[in-house]
């Protein structure tokens, strides 16, 4: 494809359904932008990548579309998925070797034909080899478990299209929950609200920030209220509302009790000396879905487990996947296997 040359190193992704991250082995995390293209349906030919699409999203007219080319942390659309790969690969390059190595970190829950779609795209985009690594291992090392050890550490990584849990013992994943409910549903639940409660037809965006700024997993001390701006349904005309951080909890009811659900459901299958681990260690929570206020507390009240969000939740996952890109010798074991030498 004559793409090699857009590498100079060995490089580590995590390519989240949200954002994506980028680590160059020297650099540390040169790139965090969302996963989100913008491009010409006619021609296909993309005009935008990442913070610049976003900027875009919802105001595009008939010949432009923004689209985010994944979908619940696998690709969904795999020509702009390998674009903006390609894209973002370029952005942060700027000499002419080419790379031999690059690790990816996707889902747990990965079918062998969504691990393929991943593995292509980063050959198309110009890696000799390509490692897998699941996600939640990867969020272990990023924050600086020993996954080695002869001790259950458990980690529960929330992204914005899955929400994944694991038991990690031994360089592997003893007990693992993969679902697709994050960061993405708990936006939808919010857009579904404002649409049923307030006739109010509100984008993608807007429910992002209103859940950054409100949403929360339990009672705050200090209630808050949002102005929120929409369409409304029955007369068409743009309009404000107010809402309440109290109605927005209850709209995040649903999806934040999957997730509590599915933690217990990993916690019950658990063998019990790593459970014992688990009740001195506490649960470790990554991802950008581990900063919505007081959902650490709501999981340690449903488990009576210590709950702990790691620090800089963000870029857990990323760090983990460079770490092994450093030491691919090291954490061969945490590899998925069927990989490419």
């Amino acid at each position: 494809m004559g793409l090699f040359s857009l590498f100079t190193n060995d490089i580590a992704i995590d390519l989240g359904t949200a954002n994506t991250l980028m680590w160059v082995k020297g650099k540390g995390v040169v790139l965090s932008e969302p996963s989100i293209v913008a491009f010409d349906k006619n021609t296909k030919k993309i005009i935008a990548i990442g913070n610049d699409a976003r900027e875009m999203q919802g105001k595009t007219h008939r010949d432009l579309q923004v689209v985010r080319p994944m979908r619940d942390g696998v690709i969904a659309d795999f020509e702009i998925a390998e674009g903006m790969l390609r894209a973002f690969i370029k952005k942060i390059m700027n000499s002419w070797i080419p790379s031999r190595r690059i690790v990816i970190s996707v889902p747990s829950g990965i079918t062998e034909v969504e691990k393929r779609a991943v593995r292509d795209a980063a050959e198309h985009a110009g890696a000799k080899e390509v490692y897998l690594v699941a996600e939640p291992m990867a969020a272990a090392i990023g924050i600086g478990l020993s996954v080695d050890a002869a001790v259950g550490d458990m980690i529960i990584d929330i992204g914005g299209g899955t929400t994944e849990i694991a038991v990690i013992a031994l360089n592997g994943i003893v007990q693992e929950e993969s679902i697709r409910i994050a960061g993405d549903e708990l936006n939808s639940a919010i857009m579904q609200h404002f649409k049923k409660s307030h006739n109010l037809l509100i984008g993608e965006r807007t429910a992002e920030i209103i859940k950054c700024e409100v949403g929360s997993a339990v009672a705050l001390k200090q209630e808050l209220v949002v102005r929120v701006k929409g369409r409304d349904l029955v007369g068409g005309l743009p309009t404000t509302v107010e809402a309440s951080s109290v109605e927005i909890r209850e709209a995040l009811e649903e999806p934040i009790n999957a997730i509590v659900e599915a933690v217990k459901t990993t916690l019950e299958r658990t063998p019990p000396e790593l459970a014992a681990d688990i009740l001195d260690r506490g649960i470790m929570l990554t991802g950008g879905g581990a900063l919505l206020k007081g959902l650490n507390a709501r999981i340690r009240k449903e488990t009576n487990l210590p709950v702990h969000v790691a620090e800089d939740p963000l870029t857990a996952v990323v760090r983990g996947t460079g770490a092994i890109m450093e030491n691919l010798h090291h954490y061969g074991e945490v590899i998925m296997k069927g990989k490419k030498y």
